[in-house]
């Protein structure tokens, strides 16, 4: 059995243009996994293999790879960093242990950083920090650190102090130590030497050497005690402190350098293997039941324990199917047979592997800790699954998604073209949970939905390149609801007595506006046996099965409480499908009256630009209906954070690049949904019903 001490899964996550996939490719080039390093800018990368992403430049879906350090086995899992693809970032972060999180030496802490900063927090995963790209114009390792207490609320333990800044960036002190570690101009990673601090920076490496074992000591009482009696605890005390500390996400060890000059990294490895946990350090995976309530049961990280593993991503490569799983507890062997224990399917293990990002490595057994792909199968696996030993069925903590804002229709060219994008679609949905496709039974269109106009973007992309079908693309459209603003009371009596046995079902019940978020909250408060309890279900049921179609225009209906308080039965004519008919004209007489409204999904929007055209942005986003939440002054600009409808921000970076020059940036992402203006509102359905009467 391999010895767990010595693992480490860890994700690489940041803002876009951090330099993570620079990061990784340092990364795999130092452990000897890769011989030569590919350029994110030349679209060579490693781990950015698809041709979207050569293409782009950007990490569109997470790829892992397994190296090995000072012979401890890193999974590396290289995450996207655009807000379109947080889904990826999200289901990574569900199953590693441990994390770095890169920031731009001059960009600092920006958008997308704060929303991964927050899975993080939220999935409970320890990191390190990384100031990369400190050889860059405007680049401060000081002021980056600021923004990482200010903004993330964060606590940075400084590890190093960068010789040097911008151009004449050359290495790093490590405070623990008190060596330099300083690297030549050749661009090699293993061109460095390790001399004495510079004169200069004597009395700063003693001030925030200082710092950081007062900051370390804090985690044992004993040491902190000693230390304030003049007593200096040895490196391996501190080390252990800070490992400490680094696990329950008390401190963050923070490094910096320049991934693209290869300056840094192997401290950041160092740090990897010294502080960052190993998979029996966090805290076991919780056990829920069908419902997803947990049970208070855990999966214990160990060989010895039944087989338990998450399915946290599908893939579709060239060699087939892949289901990337993260094993919890227990081996699993070539030839095994695993349970699904979502759809309740048993399955043989023909095939699994080792990823190295779109390479891989056979292998007969894997453990838990490890990350692998199994090829090939066959029991519809989906996202968040849990993969577990037949004889001992349980459900891990499963994972909650995002639900889609936008939308676009796209149509086939020819009848070739439909049933290739029947078979593509069946394979992008297995592998994106929050990319949606349903069927306009109206028009007959294929509606697809996800998380912005890049994402979609790329899905269409994928489609007509990857998988050839020659498609028709709509406008994009908005994810709008309807809702209600009063509470009323109302009855409704469904009678039949034409021909056959009779069907009867009165409800009285009341319709009020539900919390935001609520979703469809039904109860009942009948006593006396006017309506028997057995037709409650039915009576939710119809209700329910109502609310995927509201009355002004059609749009699914969120955040109605309907409460059934009194009705009436007859012994013969009354059944369940009485009472769920009866419901269903219920909703339809009732909403009507208790003042349907239509509301429309608002984003944060996160918006930089440089000084001299904030004016023009405020003013831009007053027009798109924003409401501007704060600003937030940078050295190289301001950042400007507003609430705005998402019917407003289609085409917005034209915009911005148009105002500032194309030196604007912005990011958003879903809010929450709030009423429509009558305008607005007025203007939707009339949309909604000329185009039904084509």
């Amino acid at each position: 059995m391999a010895d767990l001490s010595k693992y480490r899964n860890i994700g690489i996550f940041a803002h876009v243009d951090a330099g993570k996939t620079t990061t990784t490719e340092r990364i795999l080039k130092l452990t000897g996994q890769i011989h030569k390093t590919g350029e994110v800018h030349d679209g060579e990368s490693t781990t950015d293999f698809m041709e979207q992403e050569a293409e782009r430049g950007i990490t569109i879906q997470s790829a892992a790879v397994t190296c090995f350090w000072d012979d401890h086995r890193f999974n590396v899992i290289d995450t996207p960093g655009h807000v379109d693809f947080t889904v990826e970032v999200y289901r990574s972060l569900k199953v590693l242990d441990g994390g770095v999180g890169v920031f731009c030496g001059s960009g600092g802490v920006e958008p997308q950083s704060e929303t991964n900063w927050r899975y993080a927090n939220e999935s409970g995963v320890a990191r390190i920090i990384f100031v990369n790209k400190l050889d860059r114009m405007g680049a401060d390792f000081y002021r980056v650190v600021k923004q990482t207490q200010d903004v993330l609320a964060a606590n940075p333990l400084i590890m190093v102090l960068p010789i040097g800044i911008e151009d004449d960036f050359v290495g790093v002190v490590d405070l623990l130590t008190r060596k330099a570690h300083i690297w030549d101009d050749s661009g090699l990673p293993e061109n460095f030497e390790i001399t004495d601090v510079p004169a200069d920076m004597v009395d700063k490496v003693e001030e925030y050497r200082e710092l950081l074992i007062e900051t370390a000591v804090e985690q044992d009482d004993d040491l902190m005690e000693a230390y304030m009696e003049g007593e200096e605890p040895s490196i391996e005390d501190i080390k252990r402190c800070i490992r400490q500390g680094t696990r329950t996400m008390a401190l963050f060890p923070t490094y910096c350098g320049s991934a693209f000059k290869n300056k840094g990294v192997q401290l950041i490895l160092d740090a990897v293997v010294d502080y960052l946990p190993c998979p029996t350090d966090v805290d076991p995976q919780p056990l829920t039941d069908e419902e997803g309530e947990p049970t208070g049961a855990v999966a214990t990280v160990s060989a010895e324990e039944s087989f338990k593993a998450l399915a946290f991503k599908i893939s579709d490569d060239r060699f087939g199917a892949l289901t990337f799983v993260r094993i919890y507890s227990g081996t699993l062997k070539k030839g095994d047979t695993i349970l699904n224990a979502a759809t309740g399917k048993t399955e043989r293990i023909g095939r699994m592997c080792e990823m190295q990002a779109d390479d891989r490595n056979e292998l007969t057994s894997a453990q838990a800790g490890d990350i692998i792909a199994i090829v090939g199968m066959k029991s519809n696996v989906q996202t968040g699954h849990t993969l577990c030993d037949p004889k001992d069925p349980i459900i891990l903590e499963a994972m909650v998604f995002p639900e889609p804002v936008i939308s676009i229709s796209v149509t086939p060219k020819d009848k070739g073209s439909t049933e290739k994008m029947g078979i593509a679609i069946g394979k992008m949905v297995a592998e994106d949970p929050t990319f949606k496709v349903e069927t306009d039974q109206d028009s007959g269109e294929t509606i697809l939905s996800g998380m912005g106009e890049l994402h979609l973007d790329i899905k269409v992309d994928i489609l007509m390149r990857t998988y050839g079908v020659d498609l028709v693309v709509g406008e994009p459209q908005v994810a709008y609801r309807e809702t209600i603003t009063q509470e009323i009371e109302d009855s409704y009596t469904h009678k039949k007595q034409s021909g056959g046995s009779g069907q009867f079902g009165k409800i009285d019940y009341r319709i009020k506006p539900g919390e935001p978020g609520s979703g469809f909250v039904f109860s009942s408060k009948v006593v006396g046996g006017n309506v028997p309890k057995e037709f409650f279900p039915a009576v939710e049921k119809g209700f329910a099965s109502m609310m995927d179609q509201g009355v002004l225009a059609g749009f699914p209906v969120l955040d109605v409480e309907v409460e059934l308080y009194d009705g009436a039965f007859h012994a013969v004519d009354s059944s369940a499908v009485a009472f769920e008919i009866a419901a269903k004209g219920a909703f339809r007489q009732s909403i009507p009256k208790a003042g349907a409204q239509l509301i429309e999904p608002i984003m944060h929007v996160d918006v930089f630009t440089p000084d001299d055209h904030v004016g023009d942005v405020i003013g831009d986003l007053n027009r798109r209906r924003g409401m501007i939440k704060d600003q937030m002054a940078g050295v190289t600009g301001v950042r400007i954070k507003a609430d705005v409808p998402l019917s407003e921000m289609f085409g917005y970076i034209g915009s911005l690049r148009t105002m500032t020059s194309g030196r604007g940036q912005f990011s958003m992402e879903f809010a929450h949904y709030l009423p429509c203006p009558n305008s607005v509102a007025e203007k939707v359905i009339a949309e909604v019903k000329e185009a039904n009467k084509k």
